[in-house]
């Protein structure tokens, strides 16, 4: 018997009678208040005529959703008995409402799964054990619920048994316990039933009050950093919580992702020192020696943890938008949150037979197998190693709403081989030498704004100053190392990442880069700007506007666009997002070249012009 808190999950197909089944439970059990147990009895009475009580209002707390007669919100409740406390998250069962159901798995180390006796297995049953399954859920109590409407047949739950288990199997659920049930008659909820005495079993309260969820152990110590606590010029601490196994003053531990090595001086849980911490406690940890340490390091000894920038990842695309490739994020591992780019999709993964499926697309609510990458290295783990550390979500960097959710399956191979070379003749060194600070000028705009004309004369200057450049524009790049994309959006974006790794390397050559691209996307300069580096990026808005730029359309581009003969031409049938803080803002119409040219040098170079 286990007497710790269980956090488990409802999930189901809609009306599959979830809410009702906790309801039922928490009244029967007479886990509720007097007051809460008077308000549910009053509730129940509206527009109901046989005066039952209506257990699903306990959780279903939002009018609307009363009104639609569906959960939409994932509804939390928390209770205890004399055995153990809970906490239940009832999360909704409509497919639309996926991701509210994987947030309320991701907390969650058990799931009940609510089966329609007179439907058996659904398509969004098996998407809900596999998206638990998925969240690292190992337990699984399967309630066939509604045996009142089918009479208690043994026979017709057996056959739902059978199937249930055959699913087991098939997605390698490791614990699974099977049982029938009515949520509104109470049958086997807290009581056994006398309508089905064929079923021995433990009712469903009896079942969660004693079932002992066993977290595996996992391999050496882990602490994610938090948060630097600096209390006075005297003290340097590291909060975090500390996610497996366990550390003791004096303890040497490795810092991640420099490797720098140092020992444990002093830990903390709240304001008292302790002299060890294990699983689960948060601590502040301060070290014998000054560590290059910020938020999204890990502290780990012996945990054989992986630090890359390559790995391949299960998700659950919940994005409006589809998934493609070449698409980035921000991506939540640990405490870090770090530039991704989703490298290549290789398959979707079919929620009711498990089947592998090409895609170069991936829509809301589906399963995808594919590669990521960061845009520096960071430290995870596999998902069943170091579950902390193998978890993450990727976040849309316009909206910041979470785009996906995932785990690590593995490292890619051909990243842990690459090693960084720090070569003698660094940046700086380059920079003393040319006498100027390496900068990428990023000019962005609608075609015929101007662009290129502007950058051109802008490098012109520059070498008349005895400035060392390097002009890249958009067509010239496009006959070369970018030759083989189109202009879809995902094509779009790998022109631009290309051509800022391309703009960085320059920069470090101790180059000025000018770089004329359409850029018609606001992420894409974003992810262009955190590849080049902030301090080193500089956004030229030329914002002729557009009956300007088809008056100048000198290439007939606008012609053919808006006869249909271009598609995906920005401006015309493809749209362009104006920056909203950029660098410079300059409208041709308005100034001449050269006054341009003059407001971007003085940005520019920090000496007379």
């Amino acid at each position: 018997m286990s007497t710790g808190l269980l956090k488990f999950i409802t999930c189901g197909s809609v009306d599959d009678g979830k809410s009702t089944l906790i309801g039922n439970m928490l009244y029967n059990a007479k886990l509720l208040y007097a007051d809460q147990e008077r308000a549910l009895e009053l509730d129940s009475q509206v527009g109901n005529r046989e005066r039952k009580i209506d257990y699903s209002l306990l959780l279903d707390g939002l009018m609307a959703e009363r009104e639609q007669g569906i959960t939409i919100d994932v509804a939390y409740r928390y209770f205890t008995t004399d055995r153990r406390s809970f906490i239940v998250a009832d999360t909704p069962g409509h497919e639309e409402y996926t991701r509210n159901m994987a947030v309320g798995a991701s907390f969650a180390s058990l799931a009940v799964i609510l089966v329609d006796a007179a439907k058996g297995i659904l398509v969004q049953t098996r998407r809900h054990a596999r998206i638990c399954a998925l969240m690292g859920i190992k337990y699984f109590v399967f309630a066939v619920n509604k045996m009142d409407l089918i009479e208690y047949s043994e026979k017709a739950f057996q056959a739902i048994e059978k199937d249930i288990r055959v699913l087991a199997v098939e997605l390698e659920l490791p614990h699974v316990y099977i049982l029938p049930v009515s949520a509104t008659e109470g049958d086997n909820i807290t009581m056994p039933s006398s309508s089905m005495p064929w079923y021995k079993g433990s009712t469903l309260f009896s079942y969660l009050e004693n079932v002992d969820v066993e977290e595996e152990e996992e391999e050496g110590f882990v602490m994610p950093v938090q948060r630097v606590c600096r209390a006075d010029h005297a003290f340097r601490g590291f909060q975090g919580q500390i996610e497996s196994g366990y550390i003791k003053v004096g303890d040497e531990i490795e810092v991640l992702p420099s490797r720098e090595h140092a020992l444990v001086k002093q830990i903390l849980v709240t304001d008292t020192e302790v002299s060890e911490a294990a699983k689960g406690n948060a601590v502040t940890i301060q070290l014998d020696k000054e560590v290059d340490v910020s938020r999204g390091c890990v502290f780990h000894k012996d945990a054989g943890l992986i630090v890359s920038h390559l790995f391949t990842a299960t998700m659950l695309w919940m994005d409006e938008d589809p998934l493609v490739e070449g698409h980035s994020f921000y991506c939540k591992i640990g405490t870090k949150t770090v530039l991704s780019t989703v490298m290549g999709i290789k398959y979707k993964i079919d929620v009711n037979s498990g089947a592998h499926i090409p895609a170069e697309r991936v829509y809301k609510n589906e399963l995808v197998y594919c590669d990521i990458s960061l845009a520096q290295k960071s430290v995870f783990d596999k998902f069943d190693r170091h579950r902390a550390l193998g978890e993450f979500i990727l976040i849309d960097r316009i909206t910041n709403m979470t785009s996906a959710c995932g785990i690590v399956e593995h490292s890619l191979r051909r990243a842990d081989n690459i090693t960084w070379h720090d070569m003698e003749i660094t940046r700086a060194l380059r920079t003393g030498h040319m006498g100027q600070e390496p900068v990428t000028l990023w000019f962005t705009g609608l075609s015929g704004s101007g662009k290129s004309t502007l950058a051109n004369e802008t490098e012109k200057r520059l070498f008349e100053m005895g400035k060392y450049t390097m002009l890249l524009d958009g067509d010239n790049v496009r006959m070369g190392i970018n030759r083989d994309l189109g202009f879809t959006k995902r094509d779009r974006v790998e022109n631009i990442r290309r051509v800022a790794e391309t703009a960085k390397l320059m920069n470090d050559a101790g180059l000025i880069v000018l770089a004329s691209f359409i850029s018609p996307y606001a992420q894409d300069r974003e992810m262009a700007k955190g590849i080049i580096g902030e301090d080193s990026f500089i956004e030229i808005y030329v914002s002729t506007p557009l009956d300007e730029c088809e008056k100048r359309d000198v290439k007939g581009l606008y012609r053919k666009a808006r006869k249909g003969d271009i598609p995906n031409f920005t401006g015309i049938n493809s749209p362009y997002e104006p920056p909203e803080n950029p660098g410079i803002v300059i409208d041709t119409t308005a100034i001449s070249v050269e006054e341009a040219v003059q407001r971007i040098l003085k940005m520019v170079i920090n000496e007379p012009i």
